[in-house]
């Protein structure tokens, strides 16, 4: 269904006790419960949500209890995809903050070991992450974090925009990784909402031509509304790419991808779905392919932000549907009722 957002209270009438979440108890078993409204520590702000995305790794965690090593043991907050306004600060906190439209980064790091230090904090051990168990997420009305990272908003985005800073970033973290610039030939292979935000990320970047391949006509027909070149699922692609995206977690698209690649090209693995993936080594070897992981992203959601207020990234056709907190659960099945579904949005 579709609803429209609603406008978060003023900081003076934050009701005492009233914070209720969707909470994800074990494999299909979601619930609609009230939890305390938290106190921000001296270093956090309070924020009211006003807008949570459906991402693929909460509708993993519905269907499967766990992704990976990380198993749900205990009820968790479902969601991190989320933007709201601040309502409360912590001592430390500057108070002009209130009221402040934020891009909330879900994952904080430690910021004392190795990884943190040497920037790349989305790798650090001891990250707590929403909505990855035992870490709370962000389908609930109230939430608190780390002021740091909580990323004050350009005033043209409303929450919805704002809480695709977290998909996107992924892209623009992609595009650093494969070092993306002027003239690349890009090639991504899945048109979910992630391949189609890093195939806007690509073109921001430079990318001379960006081509989109998936299974699902509806998601290329989205792509190529967007100005990007298509190719069906299944069918050749043409011509040699600089740049791989493998977006679909699907095996078969990473080798024809892989197989698309020019010398020297780079592919970067974006989706999980595959445990392995093939991989001709004659090919890795004779054009000197470079293949790399990422795992969510780093000091990102700044450029994210400007992206989609700029217009560099337009998430509306990607945003599908809208539903209210008491119906999460028709948002995470949302996926597998309907095939021309992209991103679902909560509005708690």
């Amino acid at each position: 269904m579709s609803m429209p957002l609603a406008t978060p209270s003023s900081p003076q009438s934050i009701p005492e006790g009233r914070n209720p979440a969707a909470v994800l108890h074990g494999v299909h078993d979601v619930r609609i419960e009230e939890r305390a409204v938290p106190s921000p520590a001296p270093h956090e702000v309070l924020v009211e949500i006003g807008a949570v995305g459906i991402c693929g790794s909460d509708v993993h965690y519905y269907e499967h209890g766990r992704i990976g090593d990380f198993v749900l043991t205990s009820p968790m907050v479902i969601g991190h995809e989320s933007a709201g306004r601040v309502v409360g600060v912590g001592d430390d906190v500057d108070p002009a903050r209130l009221d402040q439209l934020v891009a909330l980064e879900p994952g904080i790091p430690c910021k004392g070991c190795g990884e943190c230090r040497e920037g790349r904090y989305n790798l650090c051990p001891e990250v707590k992450f929403f909505a990855t168990p035992p870490v709370d997420g962000s389908i609930a009305r109230y939430v608190t974090l780390d002021a740091q990272f909580a990323h004050p908003a350009p005033e043209i985005l409303d929450a919805e925009q704002a809480a695709m800073a977290e998909p996107v970033s992924v892209g623009v973290w992609a595009c650093r990784k494969a070092g993306v610039s002027v003239g690349d030939r890009v090639l991504i292979t899945g048109a979910g909402p992630v391949g189609l935000f890093a195939a806007q990320a690509a073109r921001a970047f430079g990318a001379r031509s960006v081509t989109l391949t998936d299974l699902n006509e509806h998601r290329l027909a989205i792509a190529d509304d967007l100005g990007f070149q298509t190719v069906p699922g299944g069918a050749e692609i043409p011509g040699e790419h600089d740049v791989l995206f493998e977006c679909s977690g699907a095996a078969p698209a990473f080798a024809a991808g892989v197989r698309s690649l020019a010398r020297a090209g780079r592919a970067v693995v974006i989706g999980m779905g595959a445990q392995t993936l093939p991989l001709e080594v004659f090919a890795l070897q004779g054009r000197e392919l470079s293949i790399s992981g990422v795992f969510r992203y780093a000091n990102c959601y700044p450029a994210a932000l400007e992206l989609i207020s700029s217009g560099g990234v337009d998430v509306r056709p990607v945003i599908t549907h809208r539903f209210r907190l008491d119906e999460t659960e028709e948002a995470l099945t949302l996926a597998g009722r309907d095939p021309q579904a992209l991103k679902a949005v909560v509005a708690p």
